[in-house]
């Protein structure tokens, strides 16, 4: 396996989210200077008509790190969001070899 761990994020807004949407490119910038502080890297950010509001794809050193900036992120009050640790095609190779 190469690479930090990758995590996508379907995001929603909670109410205060929504009602300072005219904000939401300042957040993302926001989130992905504290991704860094966290040893991380947001590396894709999507507004999204649907169930979720935005998507983002992530990398993090450990479950730890990415984890601890979900709280960080979520404790400002503006989203909620559930998140997905995410395999390549490389990291899903390993992991099928490990099978009987």
């Amino acid at each position: 396996m190469t690479g930090m761990p990758t995590y996508i994020s379907l995001i929603n807004w909670t109410d205060q989210g929504i009602r300072s949407c005219n904000a939401t490119v300042e957040r993302a910038n926001s989130a992905k200077q504290l991704a860094r502080r966290f040893g991380g890297e947001i590396t894709a950010t999507y507004w999204t008509v649907g169930p979720y509001d935005i998507v983002t794809v992530a990398e993090f050193p450990d479950e730890e790190s990415g984890t601890a900036f979900l709280y960080a992120v979520g404790s400002g009050g503006s989203i909620r969001s559930t998140t997905l640790r995410a395999f390549s095609a490389e990291e899903t190779t390993a992991i099928l070899g490990k099978l009987p």
